[in-house]
């Protein structure tokens, strides 16, 4: 009997182990399925951005990287918000879009390595092209959002907007694709598209452990202490 509760004991963790196992399982099906769709989105024909009817039932999962295009001008303000990219540690320049249609976007233009880089202002009307991304509320790591202070550390669309004193704008934002401002900056097209998958890895380490914890259990059902005759009890 005093064997019972750790054979109990180390069986129940093999079946937790199982159970994690499991779900990395089913995780790693999601992820390869949402890149799947990325990849689609990123490379498929641009579409007119949700629309003030649609923005209540936008998900990140469901629209994130949606490449969209619309006509409309640019306003005046802008907001830098800081920024690690390929080219460096700098800002990324948002600036409100009015639409065609009259929703105003955020449109994150570019990337600029410094507050006093020089940065070009499109004049009129003109056509905005890129992918849908949701807002990253908050601030960065460790860093809050200074709105007071001009300090934004995350493309917050609600809190830049306040700052801004926009009014209603859409819950999202648009990378703005590269060339768009003929080359001269900001810098656009540097938004990174890469999705960790070590599910595979976690998984085989959860059925590892699992396949220790049974090991474990058959050798606390089986192995006797020594000195105790075959036929004891316990």
């Amino acid at each position: 009997m005093r064997r019972l509760l750790p054979a109990l004991l180390t069986l129940a963790l093999a079946v937790a182990f199982a159970g994690l196992g499991w779900w990395q399982i089913e995780r790693r099906a999601w992820k390869i399925d949402l890149i799947d769709r990325v990849e689609t989105r990123v490379t498929a024909p641009p579409v007119a951005p949700p629309g003030p009817g649609d923005w209540a039932d936008l998900t990140r999962e469901d629209a994130e990287y949606l490449r969209v295009s619309s006509g409309g001008r640019f306003r005046g303000e802008t907001s830098l918000v800081q920024a690690v990219t390929e080219l460096g540690a700098g800002y990324w320049v948002l600036q409100p879009f009015v639409t065609d249609d009259g929703p105003t976007i955020l449109v994150n233009r570019g990337f600029v390595p410094s507050r006093d880089a020089e940065i070009t202002r499109p004049e009129g009307p003109v056509e905005v092209t890129g992918l849908l991304r949701m807002t990253e509320p908050d601030g960065g790591f460790l860093r809050a959002n200074d709105p007071k202070a001009g300090r934004w550390y995350s493309r917050d669309v609600d809190a830049i907007a306040r700052a801004m004193d926009l009014g209603q704008v859409a819950p999202y934002f648009i990378d703005a694709e590269a060339g768009a401002n003929g080359g001269a900056p900001p810098e656009g097209g540097l938004t990174v598209i890469a999705f960790r998958n070590t599910h595979m890895v976690y998984a085989l380490t959860w059925f590892t452990l699992m396949a220790m914890s049974l090991g474990a259990t058959w050798l606390v059902l089986r192995v006797r202490p020594k000195g105790r005759p075959t036929g004891a009890d316990g």
